[in-house]
């Protein structure tokens, strides 16, 4: 694939990454997306794998007195995981405050998630094969977090499966997972939104719609198309 091939929308590029999975499909794979733009691109990996699919919701904390600067991030789960960064000490963040921030940020996954799948039952990761779905990664620090907090739950085999990626990107985060798949590497890099014809935002709408059409995938290995 040409590095200046630009893909139509996010399913586009979820049916060509889903013809490089293609040899996951027999380990019965959980397909977990970074809502909200992963979420279609993971749709069709799903839907071709015959595979679970589900969110996998990142909340960052913000460091004490100043929110933008992020101390770690809590990622959601049957097993919520805290992350923390090395410099969350330096930035006057304690025990206290940490566990608070922790907890905000797990009623706003709460809520969000709520929105989204309801009261079903959070899939479990340990033993299984697992793999990590988003639209595409710049800098990479949501999907590092959540490759870390998703190991602390013993998957079997961890995938992170992306679109398209900045280049020093991924080779970091290829030693956070058993597995990286990436159809693009362009150099220059630029944006995410700059490989897409079309990356309009996807809708919490979209992503409940595509949740509840899912769910017959693994089960039955079709499902209809929204």
């Amino acid at each position: 694939m040409s590095p200046s091939y630009r893909f139509h929308d996010r399913r586009e590029a979820g049916r060509l990454l889903a013809t490089e999975l293609k040899h996951l499909e027999q380990e019965d794979p959980l397909i977990l997306a970074l809502p909200r733009g992963g979420v279609p691109v993971a749709y069709e990996i799903a839907k071709a794998l015959h595979a679970e699919l589900d969110l996998l919701i990142v909340r960052k904390l913000g460091a004490p007195g100043h929110n933008e600067l992020g101390i770690g991030a809590v990622i959601d789960g049957a097993h919520p995981q805290l992350v923390l960064n090395q410099s969350a000490r330096q930035l006057g963040a304690s025990e206290r405050y940490i566990r608070a921030e922790m907890d905000r940020q797990l009623q706003e996954i709460d809520r969000r998630r709520y929105m989204y799948r309801g009261n079903r039952p959070l899939p479990d990761a340990t033993g299984r094969t697992v793999i990590i779905v988003d639209d595409g990664i710049a800098t990479g620090g949501t999907v590092r977090a959540a490759l870390r907090g998703l190991r602390a739950s013993r998957p079997r085999r961890l995938v992170l499966a992306v679109p398209v990626s900045a280049r020093d990107t991924a080779a970091q985060l290829a030693d956070e997972c058993d597995e990286l798949v990436c159809l693009l590497m362009p150099e220059p890099f630029h944006a995410v939104s700059a490989h897409y014809l079309d990356f309009a935002q996807t809708t919490d709408r979209e992503v409940i719609d595509l949740l509840a059409s899912a769910e017959s995938f693994a089960n039955t290995g079709a499902g209809a198309t929204p």
